[in-house]
């Protein structure tokens, strides 16, 4: 006689119930941060592995992993010490021996990651963080054999999480929810919740994680809201990929700018980056070598990008920090060709030309550049201007707005 054991799951609120019961092969989930998604998909899990179903879960990070991890193993703990399902804690495995009933959680960024494996439910959590090709060309053909389940778990990106994207089109998910959105045959459904819909949360605790993020985070991370233009914005998303290159013609120069961070700004970062002019007339975005931490890694750095990309001279915003930022790149390497710039004139007056440019297609990103893009589609004037923001108008300045685009190596000051 088969040992009975006690499976309770927690009880979904009701955002959570609606895609746990949805029928739909292909279900996509765009919820807040903190909104119960992770719980969520952990409940649907559990009650497919109890149908006999083979469920794979997978997330970028550890971190990820464990809270579903957590959920799982509390839920499955009296069934796994009575012997009825075996449990493997260090590859994530809980399965009925002898079947291919069973759940797996691993961390994967991307198709590679995700091989080694197959499922008939795929669940894939912080979507919006994976390269596309783990569902395009490893998830969607695991699935084939047995017209499987997949479901698709994201917050919008925000520039919080885009430098940890693993994705070639940022928009990805928030593209996938679309198509779900619109599909009129069942197979695909979409479902959207904000960090509010949890009735779990702490209020305080929720109010303490909106603190420290903008209003326009708070939007895309607290109401999962996909944000494509900002109003106001000097830069858009549209433009930067309208003219975004893969190659580069002759450069006749090249800088390296750098928003120095300062202790009145000790938990921003330094920022860094690398611009060309064209013998084309036309700027180039090189590079992003941005970075937090002391002076002399900050100023490291820049010696770094000048020197690796052949630099021409140094462009540095001196209005902080005033010849220390001077003396800081000396300490590395002395005698290097430095322009200082002094930011006189508001941010909006000396950022605006720069955009001007860039609507004429005149400026292009060789690359992506998803931190720096974040926040030139982000600023909207009037705002404090961010670091990577500033340096790239500086450099982009002195190429191609002040003039002195010709300024050579040996020159200083």
């Amino acid at each position: 006689m088969a040992m009975q054991v006690t499976v309770k799951l927690p009880r979904p609120h009701k955002k959570q119930l609606q895609f746990i019961r949805c029928r739909a092969k292909r279900v996509v989930v765009k919820a807040g941060r903190r909104g119960g998604k992770t719980v969520g998909v952990a409940i649907f899990a559990v009650e497919k592995f109890l149908e006999g179903r083979r469920v794979l879960y997978a997330a970028p990070t550890q971190e990820q992993i464990d809270r579903f991890w957590s959920v799982v193993t509390n839920v499955l703990k009296e069934a796994i010490a009575n012997g009825v399902y075996y449990k493997n804690e260090t590859r994530h495995i809980i399965e009925l021996l002898g079947t291919e009933q069973r759940i797996r959680a691993k961390t994967a960024w991307d198709a590679d990651s995700l091989r080694g494996d197959y499922a008939d439910v795929l669940i894939l959590d912080e979507w919006q963080l994976m390269n596309e090709d783990a569902w395009g060309v490893v998830g969607a053909p695991m699935l084939l054999d047995n017209d499987g389940i997949a479901v698709f778990v994201f917050t919008p990106p925000s520039f919080r999480t885009a430098g940890t994207s693993k994705a070639k089109d940022k928009k990805h998910a928030n593209k996938l929810f679309k198509r779900a959105q619109a599909d009129k045959k069942g197979r695909w459904r979409a479902f959207h919740f904000t960090s509010h819909d949890n009735p779990h949360i702490s209020r305080n605790a929720l109010s303490e994680l909106s603190e420290d993020m903008s209003a326009l985070t708070i939007r895309q991370e607290i109401m999962a809201e996909d944000i494509e233009e900002i109003p106001g914005a000097l830069w858009t998303h549209a433009i930067l990929d309208k003219y975004r290159v893969s190659k580069v013609p002759n450069l006749v120069r090249i800088c390296v700018a750098v928003d120095p961070k300062t202790e009145e700004t000790a938990n921003s970062e330094a920022g860094i980056i690398v611009v060309g002019l064209g013998d084309d007339k036309h700027g180039y975005v090189l590079d992003d070598a941005s970075v937090n931490g002391s002076p002399e890694k900050w100023a490291s750095q820049v010696v770094s990008a000048f020197h690796r990309w052949e630099c021409n001279f140094i462009v540095a915003e001196v209005n902080q920090g005033g010849d220390m930022v001077i003396t800081t790149i000396g300490t590395v390497q002395k005698n290097l060709p430095i322009r200082k710039v002094h930011s006189r004139r508001g941010k909006y007056i000396r950022a605006e030309p720069v955009a001007v440019l860039y609507e004429k297609g005149k400026i292009h990103h060789v690359g992506d550049f998803p931190l720096l893009e974040e926040q030139l589609c982000s600023w909207v004037p009037g705002d404090k201007s961010p670091d990577r923001l500033d340096a790239l108008v500086h450099g982009l300045t002195e190429l191609m707005v002040s003039g002195r685009s010709g300024w050579s190596r040996g020159a200083s000051g």
